[in-house]
């Protein structure tokens, strides 16, 4: 087998693959994908307060992917850090694990990352992503260039030396200009990207949205194409490494992203639609190809589509 491993701000991953936050919903279960052999994994986003989440149902399937509205469902930062504590200290150091924080004002982000600093992970993912979010001064944090840089930059302040991810949307403009500013401010690599809508489906026979939320995030392979321009992009504005996620199910779509300019990939959509199976699946066809194709690294192909 081809060698899969990549390098990530410093840190090396046994391989590409990501688990994203949000795709298991309680912190120990997150064991489970380390055990399907993948090379990192993203925990739940934590908020300051407990939230119990959207209503029943908040994850459907359709032909091209899934709707979901979890709604940011967790146990809160006093429960939660300690169950992040007890995680990274059973699985953190055969597993590189990132620790995902959502907030809707800047000041709670550095509440938010000064709790969690102290456990010493080896990253934490702030999630700007929600178009719903408003920092004090009722901005989208996640949506324009001068809220998610003052987000980074403030928390760069008490997060140690934790290499800092900002999760970003889709569902804006100029992606690119807005990772340009998180780097600007001092993010160590991008997250691209969250779920993308929100989008409805609606059950003709009961005559209303299927979600118990209405509507929700839209992910899977319907995606994929939008993600890869995102992807493009960003990789085009910033010199920070991406971890790449929106849609990827199959090799082909693997090696599409990391050639857009993605180092690390993230997979969870798919393993709903095909079981935490998809990650040997990944392994076995992305290393075959590379033997077939003679390619001795992946780092040797990130971004290759920008003319590298």
């Amino acid at each position: 087998m081809a060698d899969l491993s990549v390098t990530f701000c410093g840190v090396k991953f046994s391989n590409p693959f990501v688990l994203p936050s949000g795709i298991i919903t309680e912190i120990p279960e997150h064991k489970k994908a380390i055990e399907a052999g993948v090379g990192g994994v993203t925990l739940k986003s934590l908020t300051k307060e407990r939230r119990e989440g959207n209503p029943l149902p908040r994850i459907w399937k359709y032909e091209y992917g899934m709707l979901n509205s979890v709604g940011l469902r967790n146990a809160g930062i006093e429960k939660g850090s300690q169950e992040v504590a007890h995680f990274l200290k059973l699985y953190g150091k055969e597993t590189p694990i990132i620790i995902s924080l959502f907030s809707t004002r800047v000041i709670e982000f550095v509440e938010l990352v000064e709790k969690i600093a102290p456990f010493n992970p080896q990253f934490i993912e702030l999630n700007l992503s929600c178009p719903n979010t408003v920092d004090e001064l009722g901005t989208a944090l996640g949506m324009e260039e001068g809220a998610a840089g003052k987000v980074i930059t403030a928390v760069k302040k008490v997060s140690r030396k934790i290499p800092i991810l900002a999760k970003l949307s889709p569902n804006v403009t100029e992606i690119g200009e807005i990772a340009k500013s998180c780097e600007d401010a001092g993010a160590d690599a991008i997250v691209a990207s969250n779920t993308f809508g929100p989008g409805m489906i609606i059950d003709i026979h009961k005559k209303k949205p299927v979600l118990g939320n209405k509507e929700g995030g839209v992910s899977g392979p319907g995606i994929f194409p939008i993600t890869v321009r995102c992807v493009y992009d960003i990789y085009e504005a910033v010199k920070i490494p991406i971890l790449a996620m929106g849609g990827v199910t199959k090799w082909q779509d693997v090696i599409e992203i990391i050639i857009a300019g993605a180092t690390l990939v993230g997979v969870g959509t798919a393993t709903y639609l095909k079981g935490m199976k998809v990650y040997d699946e990944l392994k076995r066809d992305v290393s075959t190809y590379m033997e077939k194709v003679g390619i001795k690294n992946l780092k040797d192909i990130v971004g290759v589509a920008h003319g590298n």
